[in-house]
């Protein structure tokens, strides 16, 4: 029979005179066949480390977009808390405006309406001091320069005691929520 083939490194070991040094050096030579070479070895890291490179990418831009989204539900929070009253303060103002009215028509010196008077002024007080809780402030343009922010022209009117772009006469007060721009103030504006 044919004998086997046998690896330089088991028939040292099975020699009867193989002492301990040569044992270890058959052992190293054995694990030297086994390992993959320098070449090999740098292309896995490099691989492994172009890997790496991405994953950490991706972690980042997942952080990054994970802070975005919070950042934006906290301004969404924020402005609805600072602008959900909105709808109810735009609802809110025509009756503010005709209380207003309603004090202007009572005739100071009427003695009979002067309690009526008194109670429709409250009212307004009121209805005005509770909007003013919720940050609703009134724009009083009477006298100021006109500012197309905060202002709607109505007419263009001669005054030749004040100065160009002023406003000369409010037709109606405007107002603003939270320093936003709730309802223009309607005025009427000096010629230039």
């Amino acid at each position: 029979m044919a004998e086997q083939e046998k690896n330089p490194a088991e028939e040292i070991l099975e020699s009867p005179v193989a002492d301990e040094q040569v044992v270890d050096a058959a052992a190293e030579a054995a694990d030297a066949a086994e390992l993959p070479d320098a070449q090999t070895l740098a292309q896995e890291l490099e691989t492994v480390t172009s890997e790496m490179d991405e994953l950490r990418d991706q972690l980042l831009r997942t952080q990054a977009d994970f802070m975005n989204v919070r950042r934006r539900a906290e301004q969404d929070v924020e402005k609805a808390h600072k602008f959900g009253v909105e709808k109810f303060a735009n609802e809110m103002l025509p009756v503010v405006d005709s209380l207003e009215r309603a004090v202007e028509a009572f005739d100071k010196e009427d003695a009979a309406t002067q309690a009526i008077r008194e109670g429709v002024e409250l009212t307004l007080g009121m209805l005005v001091s509770g909007l003013g809780k919720f940050k609703v402030e009134p724009v009083e343009p009477q006298g100021a320069t006109f500012d197309p922010a905060l202002h709607q022209a109505m007419s263009l009117v001669d005054a030749p005691d004040t100065a160009p772009n002023t406003v000369v006469a409010v037709v109606q007060k405007g107002y603003t929520l939270n320093g936003r721009l709730l309802r223009p103030a309607m005025v009427m504006v000096s010629k230039s």
